[in-house]
């Protein structure tokens, strides 16, 4: 009997084989697209892509989805998910806000980069010297030295493509190259659950702290001037925070470390602020008070923690507190207008920095992740993907799923899991 079953296997294999050779009729097709077909990441999306390999970041330009691999770029319209164009590009940034926003990108050990159009991935403006580049709502600002010591400093607009500012830096020692890369200002607060850039560019930041081997120098955003050079301390860290040059001290004594924070108002160099005591956590823990990361914090707010253990947020501009919490509080996201904080028992909040106060409450959130975007607050939690209203926590979007949010719009936020992405529209 198992004899026969295999006989009219092999038999029936060889008919649908020659059939589909001949043209007759071929199921390979359609199989082979029932194979790979990937059963929906979240309910209510209103579609779903399979993508040619696992992106590396993900962002909503307009009406444009901008996928970014390894090795290239693809746009997919928001509406339907329709591919518009691609290109091969190592790195992918957005420039620009809404209507007039731009994609900007390049290889990785090769000076320059493009602008294109998000729409149809045509070439506005082509640079070949550039080595580094950042990206903000309002310009794009590029690096380029022709010598070791002829350094120059140049500002974009980002959809006329005319130049704005043009600066020298002199030489700059310490290396900077490809997409946004790392300065001395804030380091934000993030979960795994997010993508790092779920909030898209922001604003350029009024003084541009450049690094420079152990200096930074500061440059006027507004008038395109070299303000000031500040050079760090062996126990000191710089960071360039809303206008303000803050000098970051930590010193080691009686088995602790002793914080200190001044900001000053290039190029004036009279104090503005200072907080004896403030730790911004430059600091790991166990590194005999090394700073070595950025001060806590998003755009123009610290995070900061007091002598006896007390989380507080700081306005980085003139040294106001702008929110006083306990030991068990714990600050989870961060923006100019926005902190989600996590109470002791295990809440969250939404504080207004505005209206000085909670302007909504979630409970049973102990372990959740959060993102605060320009369009919604992003909350993780238990297999659960949450979007609340900035204001007032308003749930914009509420599903099942392990996905993972990699961007938000005015109007739905961007899922994925694996190679599968998805469009989650808000109610």
């Amino acid at each position: 009997m198992a004899g026969s079953w295999k006989g009219y296997t092999f038999v029936a294999a060889t008919v649908i084989t020659v059939l589909a050779a001949t043209g007759v009729w071929n199921p390979f097709p359609k199989l082979w697209t029932w194979i790979n077909t990937s059963e929906p990441i979240a309910p209510g999306t209103t579609w779903q892509q399979r993508l040619g390999g696992t992106p590396q970041s993900v962002a909503v330009v307009g009406d444009t989805v901008l996928v970014e691999y390894r090795t290239s770029v693809e746009a997919y319209g928001l509406t339907a998910a329709v591919k518009l164009w691609g290109s091969d590009a190592d790195w992918a940034e957005v420039a620009g806000k809404g209507a007039d926003a731009v994609v900007v990108t390049g290889r990785l050990l090769t000076k320059g980069y493009q602008v294109l159009d998000p729409h149809t991935g045509v070439v506005k403006r082509a640079d070949t010297e550039a080595s580094a580049v950042w990206t903000y709502q309002n310009g794009i600002v590029d690096l380029r030295c022709a010598k070791g010591d002829d350094c120059r400093l140049t500002a974009w607009d980002p959809r006329s493509g005319a130049q704005l500012w043009q600066v020298g830096t002199g030489s700059i020692g310490f290396v900077l190259d490809a997409a946004n890369p790392d300065l001395p200002d804030t380091q934000r607060l993030g979960t795994d659950d997010v993508d790092d850039d779920v909030a898209g560019p922001t604003q350029m930041p009024g003084l541009f702290g450049l690094p420079d081997d152990g200096r930074v120098r500061v440059i006027d955003t507004a008038t395109g001037r070299l303000v000031q050079t500040v050079q760090a301390g062996a126990d000191q860290r710089i960071a360039v925070v809303a206008g303000r040059v803050l000098t970051i001290t930590g010193s080691a004594g009686d088995g602790t470390c002793y914080f200190s924070v001044a900001a000053t108002d290039p190029p004036r160099s009279g104090l503005v602020w200072k907080r004896d005591g403030l730790n911004l956590r430059t600091a790991s823990s166990g590194s005999a008070c090394e700073q070595d990361r950025d001060p806590a914090g998003g755009d123009n707010v610290l995070l900061g923690v007091d002598p006896y253990g007390r989380k507080q947020l700081i306005n980085a501009y003139d040294g106001r507190i702008l929110w006083y919490g306990d030991k068990k509080a714990e600050v989870l996201a961060i923006d100019d207008g926005y902190a989600v904080i996590r109470d002791g028992d295990g809440a969250l909040r939404g504080w207004s920095f505005s209206k000085g106060k909670t302007v909504w409450r979630q409970s049973g959130k102990e372990k959740a992740g959060v993102a605060i975007t320009p369009n919604a607050v992003v909350v993780v939690s238990s297999g659960k993907v949450t979007a609340l209203t900035r204001a007032d926590g308003a749930i914009r979007a509420d599903v099942r799923t392990d996905a993972k949010v990699f961007a938000t719009g005015p109007d739905g936020m961007i899922l994925v899991s694996g190679r599968d992405m998805a469009y989650l529209p808000f109610s």
